[in-house]
């Protein structure tokens, strides 16, 4: 079962995007803040990621994380790209964006709820996190360059600067200040969300518009993101399928527990409103996926 902290935020989430719809002229303020909002988010979420046990379990996983990033990054993202365009053309945009994007800070908790192999979703976060400022943008111009005009040094510019700020914050305060990081760590929930509320009011106020006209927009895209978890979740189980349910689940978890918060912003900046609908209703499979794998696990542990 979902714990009450998981539907505090998805409550958040919700009436947040519904209040940047309602109220855009209240909203309106936070318009110019997503991207610094984003920024704080990933700081609080890198906390938690200490390099020392990055290198412990590195040497266990090393062939195996290779073959993972490859998988999460390029392969993956070209799949379903193509996938959708043929079937559903209107998100394959949105769909390479989330395919594409690093595997969620969040990930290794979720793993913890299903009881799936932690350390090994830990570096698929280490690793696919600082790989996909170049990986992401470089898709995207490839496969959307003749649909969209999209500045490759800005998206790259973009995607680096609210990965890789957090990342050296949080080691500079860790060296300099770690006693701030311990107060912090202890407001981090409530933090978050926050973080999440004021992302979601400022990128949904923009878009009230569109949403009044198109109210099915929203069903819509919540049965997209969840075709896309299931299709990424699947794939995750499918390249480790002589392992262990447990590793598979956490194969899984790297590929559908995504950064589906930094693609809403990444995508309120370089494309229209149906691509941040997309990444914000896929915090629905987000959660959504903890169940069905934890019952997988169960029914593959001998």
């Amino acid at each position: 079962m979902l714990r009450l902290n998981d539907l505090i935020l998805l409550l958040v989430l919700f009436s947040s995007m519904a209040g940047g719809i309602i109220f855009p002229k209240l909203t309106e303020p936070l318009r110019s803040y997503p991207l610094f909002f984003m920024m704080f988010l990933m700081f609080l979420s890198f906390m938690t990621i200490r390099p020392k046990d990055i290198f412990l379990t590195l040497k266990d996983f090393s062939a195996l994380v290779v073959v993972l990033t490859a998988l999460k990054l390029i392969v993956l993202p070209l799949s379903v790209y193509f996938l959708f365009k043929a079937f559903c053309p209107d998100y394959a945009a949105g769909a390479l964006l989330l395919s594409g994007i690093s595997t969620g800070v969040v990930a290794p908790f979720i793993c913890t709820l299903v009881g799936a192999n932690g350390a090994l979703v830990l570096l698929m976060v280490v690793t696919s996190s600082p790989l996909v400022p170049l990986t992401l943008p470089a898709l995207v111009k490839i496969l959307l360059a003749k649909e969209i005009e999209l500045p490759f040094l800005g998206m790259v510019s973009n995607l680096a600067m609210v990965v890789f700020i957090p990342i050296a914050m949080v080691e500079l305060f860790r060296k300099f200040i770690p006693g701030f990081l311990l107060t912090l760590d202890k407001k981090r929930y409530p933090l978050s969300l926050c973080c999440f509320a004021f992302i979601n009011l400022g990128i949904f106020s923009r878009y009230s518009d569109f949403f009044r006209q198109k109210p099915q927009i929203i069903a819509e895209a919540t049965l997209a993101a969840a075709v896309l978890a299931i299709l990424l979740g699947i794939a995750g189980i499918a390249v480790m399928w002589r392992r262990a349910a447990p590793d598979q689940i956490a194969s899984a978890i790297s590929m559908a527990n995504i950064n589906n918060v930094l693609i809403i912003v990444f995508a309120s900046q370089f494309f229209g409103p149906l691509e941040p609908t997309l990444a914000a209703m896929y915090m629905i499979p987000f959660f959504g996926v903890i169940i069905p794998m934890r019952l997988y696990i169960r029914a593959n542990s001998p």
